[in-house]
């Protein structure tokens, strides 16, 4: 009896933890946020439809002339508090890129902290081969992992009240330089309301 009465109570408590992920002094109660991370979506982009929970947009950007694959950008937004630290996932897109003489990506790589609409944001730009654990979106059935050896990866950070949202696109690198303009804008168009 008195286990079942100790497992009972132990559930109440999670239950009762579960409700509020957000700690508060006695009395006080938080706020949930309000607000979405807004932005424009590029001409030229086409849409695609999330293949996962966790992305909140999908989208192919079509390849530049002579490259064997389109580009993919992926925006993910896993709850607030959750996704890793900024430096995490950094050096998480950084180790997947392989650079051809061996140096780490970290080396090579171009990152920037600025400020968007009131935001903060990071930016990585890096080239390299790219190892994300899959072939590219876009990339034919026969790809090989050599087909990805010329491959750009532009990622950014987006801080929000709610929590932050990461922005990853990679695809050849003719492809996303194609694109950099609009990408550029894209990131420069976010904001949350």
């Amino acid at each position: 009896m008195k286990t079942i009465i100790v497992l009972l109570s132990t559930a109440l408590i999670c239950t009762a933890c579960s409700r509020n992920s957000v700690a508060t002094a006695p009395g006080n109660k938080a706020a949930p946020v309000k607000g979405e991370l807004s932005y424009t979506v590029p001409e030229g982009w086409q849409v695609e439809r999330p293949n996962s929970n966790m992305r909140v947009a999908q989208y192919t950007l079509p390849r530049a002339e002579g490259d064997g694959a389109d580009a993919e950008l992926v925006v993910y937004y896993f709850g607030q508090g959750q996704g890793g630290s900024r430096q995490a996932n950094i050096d998480r897109w950084l180790n997947q890129m392989q650079q051809s003489d061996g140096s780490p990506s970290q080396e090579k790589a171009k990152i920037e902290n600025t400020t968007v609409n009131g935001l903060a944001v990071t930016t990585v730009d890096v080239l390299g081969k790219y190892n994300g654990g899959m072939a590219s979106p876009g990339a034919s059935p026969s790809a090989t992992p050599g087909d990805l050896s010329n491959y750009r990866m532009r990622a950014a950070i987006v801080e929000t009240p709610k929590g932050m949202y990461f922005v990853k696109l990679t695809g050849p690198q003719n492809t996303v330089s194609r694109w950099d303009q609009a990408y550029t804008g894209y990131i420069n168009s976010f904001e949350f309301k």
